[in-house]
């Protein structure tokens, strides 16, 4: 009997999939069972894959790792475990550039078995009831929110997806050189427009994740809208929450072109400690596959990272659309870096960010430390925390 060890993140569109994939697997394949466990979301974007490696066979994992699994002593390159042929039809079939994001030093270290980017959310039914328009401008959403109908996440990470998110909506791509994250004026221009932002929501926010927000305005009443999460396709569909959530675009920097946000969802990665390769990748292959992402892995609660899922009209159908209305922001998303050290500068500069929205401060001062914080990270060799 071949016995694998997988862990993923802890909520219904982490961890089910995984658990109904591995178990149709091993009613396939009867010699292999897989076991999967979970850690937290926060766990997810902290902890140390090194270490997780150390005793699981499989990893869901985030793209930013990559840097530091390019290092070749932590997972398995699975360009040279899977058939080209395959990889060919990921590659083509990716949403956004979900597979491309796990492409690094030459190698491909996890398939994308799931996409996410912050999209909007709305509830219309309460909306309607109050006669209240969608917001299409930044404008709009701070007159919204003015009126205490906005949330959003604003812990520690998603600050400063947000942030990457304003200053591109701003005109400069976050990392465009080696030394800097932004210039100190975009930079802070988009600090300071967050901080608005968020100063006119309730203080929770900065203890919010996108799940706690999306729970929020699934099982409550308190809010209506929300203009930037990761999306969680769960709360589209009947009678998985109280009530449905609308999910949708971003809006435009009054009168641009619409917000690009940041790229995450989940790869399925292998363990360079596994005594059981082939089979691991046989079973990555299996839930990566069009038919598993648009049949059981979806039906799990599962949110695909194949793009034939995302069309399919039956997975449309059971979540309100979900994946049509959010398509084209999941493909103009923007990819964070994913150097040796990114996920170190990623940890700190999150901490600098909710920092500033939450006690103050000079939006140019914390430009200063985070583009400080950037040259130090990128200057680490080995020493990130995954």
């Amino acid at each position: 009997m071949t016995e694998l060890r997988g862990i993923t993140w802890q909520h219904t569109r982490g961890y089910l999939p995984m658990v109904a994939t591995a178990q149709r697997f091993s009613e396939l394949h009867p010699d292999v069972q897989i076991r999967w466990e979970v850690r937290s979301l926060q766990a997810f974007a902290d902890q140390s894959i090194a270490q997780l490696a150390e005793g699981f066979d499989l990893l869901v994992i985030d793209h930013p790792f990559c840097g530091r699994a390019a290092r070749g002593d932590v997972l398995l390159p699975l360009d040279e475990l899977l058939e080209r042929p395959f990889l060919g039809e990921q590659k083509k079939n990716q949403v956004g550039a979900s597979y491309d994001s796990y492409e690094y030093g030459g190698h491909l270290w996890a398939l994308p078995i799931d996409t996410a980017t912050p999209v909007s959310g709305s509830r219309i039914d309460l909306m309607e009831a109050r006669n209240l328009q969608q917001p299409r401008t930044w404008t709009d959403v701070l007159e919204l929110a003015k009126a205490g109908h906005v949330v959003l996440p604003a812990i520690a990470i998603d600050s400063l997806m947000n942030f990457y998110m304003l200053c591109i909506a701003l005109g400069e791509e976050p990392f465009r050189h080696s030394d800097a994250v932004a210039s100190t004026q975009v930079g802070a221009q988009a600090l300071e427009r967050l901080r608005e932002l968020v100063s006119l929501c309730d203080r929770a926010c900065l203890r919010r994740n996108p799940i706690a927000t999306w729970e929020l305005m699934s099982s409550t009443d308190d809010a209506l809208y929300c203009p930037f999460a990761y999306g969680y396709s769960n709360y589209a569909r009947s009678r998985y929450a109280r009530r449905k959530i609308e999910f949708g675009a971003l809006v435009t920097m009054d009168g641009g072109a619409p917000l690009r946000s940041v790229l995450g969802g989940a790869g399925l990665s292998i363990s360079r400690s596994t005594r059981h390769h082939d089979t691991a990748a046989q079973y990555a292959a299996f839930v990566a596959s069009p038919e598993v992402q648009s049949g059981i892995y979806f039906e799990a609660g599962g949110q695909p990272g194949h793009r034939t899922a995302w069309m399919d009209v039956e997975v449309n159908r059971r979540s309100n659309g979900f994946f049509q209305k959010t398509l084209q922001t999941l493909d103009e998303a923007y990819v964070r870096p994913r150097f040796d050290g990114y996920l170190h500068f990623q940890e700190a500069a999150g901490l600098i960010v909710h920092r500033f929205l939450s006690h103050g401060g000079e939006s140019g001062a914390a430009m200063e430390q985070l583009n400080a914080l950037l040259r130090s990270s990128q200057s680490r060799d080995g020493e990130e925390k995954s």
